[in-house]
């Protein structure tokens, strides 16, 4: 399994760091995007330094680095992963302006039929919002908004947050143990 992860401006870059110390953890292959807005985020929001989030990664790109392996449809990998995902992002996408590499890697994801989630991290959403995150879901792309979910009785940030991940990596079909799915407590 080997997947390309990309964290974007938005607020919620505890999703990002999350993910990659679970994929860590499961021995997942990842390769890693961070934008500038999101090295900034990461300083504000929380207590890793940028160093120990590449330090979780397999592989690590520039934002600027278009001539990455990652950015080529020769690149086999089982899909992309960026969280949290601006709209900005969302809409160089779905519009097909790949001016760095997080949007590139996404687009070639796209065309060659692979797996691309976007966390999406904004709200309200006004029309012109919702007509890119259509368009988007009819090119290809799953819509992941970063809601959190409470029917697992979450007992800390930490239990919503790893709902939120494994909820994800349900949608990539990585086995994982972070959070009893609906329905299973009634099987014992």
């Amino acid at each position: 399994m080997k997947l390309i992860i990309a964290l974007t401006g938005a607020s919620g870059q505890i999703y990002g760091i999350r993910i990659l110390e679970i994929l860590k953890d499961l021995n997942v292959e990842t390769h890693l995007i961070i934008s500038p807005l999101a090295e900034a985020n990461i300083k504000i929001e929380t207590d890793y330094s940028v160093d120990d989030v590449i330090g979780l990664a397999d592989y690590v790109y520039r934002y600027d680095e278009m001539d990455a392996a990652i950015a080529s449809g020769s690149f086999k990998h089982n899909g992309m992963i960026i969280v949290p995902c601006t709209i900005k992002t969302a809409s160089s996408i779905a519009y097909g302006i790949a001016d760095n590499l997080i949007v590139r890697s996404a687009d070639v994801t796209l065309k060659e039929r692979r797996k691309l989630l976007l966390a999406i991290r904004e709200t309200p959403l006004h029309l012109g919002h919702l007509s890119t995150l259509k368009k988007l879901a009819e090119i290809g792309a799953i819509i992941f908004p970063l809601i959190p979910m409470f029917y697992t009785k979450p007992k800390s940030v930490k239990d919503l947050i790893d709902h939120t991940i494994g909820r994800i990596l349900d949608l990539f079909d990585i086995e994982h143990d972070l959070y009893i799915p609906w329905g299973r407590e009634k099987l014992k």
